[in-house]
């Protein structure tokens, strides 16, 4: 079959966008090459390679973790099922989060869960004279996060801790995606986000697990008059609010409540 042919089976069963970006990684050439030689014959072991993956995706298998690439804030980050795919929503979470650095002289940064790596490196391409640690539990994420860092050409500290268990530092700004999917929900989740690492995405009983050990703990690691960020579910803003007194919660490009900011010492 032709490429053609072959993104045009894709299409009706994944559709367009996921066809065209899954023969670019399979064929490792760019839209351009795949436009200008689109009735080129395929050989059959690649389109049986590509049929299959089809298939995988169409059955709820993320394309992301199929072609090991996601993007993020203008950059590309490598994704394997031991972490989350970055997504849209977290961006205004980095963006706030480059907003407060920049307004701080060589600004001491961690990361909390950082996965991927994908918040922690995006805010150090921003503000380069930022000093970034990243922490997460999971050692296989963090050998994802290293390599991050080091395909985008950036310095982050990396330490292996379950949430402050090994952490000995205070921070100007401690920003965070953290696990806030109740339990008895993540069942009932599209089968892509299924696919994702379930310690990644479970928050407890409540969805509030990880934002109670932040709120114990959150003053022996901020600086006075540091900031702390965290991404919350569309509809925990009232919960998570009430367990940082004087916290704000900003809002996504969709509308939706997505970031809670608290500041240590602030006023009520």
């Amino acid at each position: 079959m032709t490429i053609k042919e072959l993104i045009g089976i894709a299409t009706k069963k994944i559709g367009y966008i996921n066809a065209k970006n899954l023969m670019m990684n399979i064929l490792n050439k760019d839209i351009k090459y795949i436009i200008i030689n689109e009735n080129m014959l395929v050989e059959n072991t690649i389109s049986d390679r590509y049929l299959n993956y089809v298939s995988k995706i169409e059955n709820g298998y993320p394309l992301q973790y199929v072609i090991n690439k996601a993007e993020f804030m203008g950059l590309s980050f490598f994704v394997n099922e031991d972490v989350l795919i970055p997504q849209p929503d977290t961006e205004v979470l980095v963006e706030k989060a480059i907003e407060f650095a920049k307004k701080i002289k060589k600004c001491k940064i961690l990361d909390l869960c950082t996965g991927s790596g994908a918040i922690a490196i995006s805010i150090k391409k921003y503000v380069l004279d930022a000093e970034v640690f990243a922490s997460d539990i999971s050692q296989k994420a963090l050998d994802v996060a290293t390599k991050n860092a080091k395909n985008n050409n950036t310095d982050i500290k990396f330490l292996k801790s379950d949430m402050f268990e090994n952490i000995k530092d205070t921070f100007d700004i401690i920003v965070t995606n953290p696990p806030y999917i109740k339990t008895n929900i993540i069942c009932t989740l599209p089968k892509d986000v299924q696919n994702e690492p379930k310690v990644a995405l479970d928050g407890g009983i409540d969805g509030l697990k990880y934002y109670k050990i932040i709120a114990k703990d959150i003053k022996k690691y901020l600086k006075p008059r540091g900031t702390l960020l965290m991404e919350i579910g569309y509809d925990q803003e009232d919960k998570v609010t009430n367990l940082f007194e004087g916290s704000t919660c900003i809002k996504d490009y969709t509308g939706l409540n997505r970031v809670v900011i608290w500041k240590h010492f602030q006023k009520k």
